[in-house]
């Protein structure tokens, strides 16, 4: 069995945003049910110079739904992080992703993979092949930010465990 490019970004953003969207409802079950404020979760991390939980969910969807949107552009941008969404509208957004990804054809991405991308940083422009941006930029970030957001909560004395980061797992049929 080969390997495309839609088993290996749209079928991994979706498992692992399933287990985005379970570390947060778990979060927020979790310190709800302490008599806490699950918004105080927003802006903790594991380091300074490191972004805050809201930031590392607002990336792991833009390194999955706006990845895909870029290369289909022929244009990708560092996320605009709106410091506007509550807990309730990070959960909205990783679902909003889920449903877009979950609406892909795998022969609409597959047809990316040799489709030219620019990533804009700034003023600077660095050139991609879609199959390139998406497998050595965009997925290693997509796993570094919603393993981060994982770490921050669970820095922040959320129980959770391996399983609640994997979602769900795709098992032989």
């Amino acid at each position: 069995m080969a390997v495309t490019l839609y088993d290996a970004t749209v079928r991994s953003y979706l498992q692992t945003l399933g287990g985005v969207a379970g570390y947060l409802d778990k979060a927020h079950a979790h310190v709800t049910g302490q008599g806490g404020d699950p918004e105080s979760l927003l802006e903790a991390r594991l380091y300074d110079d490191m972004w805050p939980l809201r930031s590392q969910v607002i990336a792991t969807v833009h390194h999955a739904r706006g990845a895909i949107a870029g290369v289909q552009a022929g244009a990708f941008r560092p996320p605009a992080f709106d410091a506007a969404f509550d807990f309730a509208g990070l959960r909205k957004l990783v679902a909003d992703a889920v449903a877009e990804l979950s609406a892909l054809t795998p022969e609409a991405v597959n047809a990316l993979e040799d489709k030219d991308l620019v990533f804009e940083l700034g003023p600077r422009q660095m050139p991609f092949r879609g199959a390139d941006f998406l497998l050595s930029f965009s997925l290693p970030n997509f796993h570094f930010h919603a393993a981060t957001g994982y770490d921050v909560l669970r820095a922040q004395g959320v129980p959770l465990g391996k399983r609640d980061y994997m979602g769900q797992i795709r098992f032989k049929a």
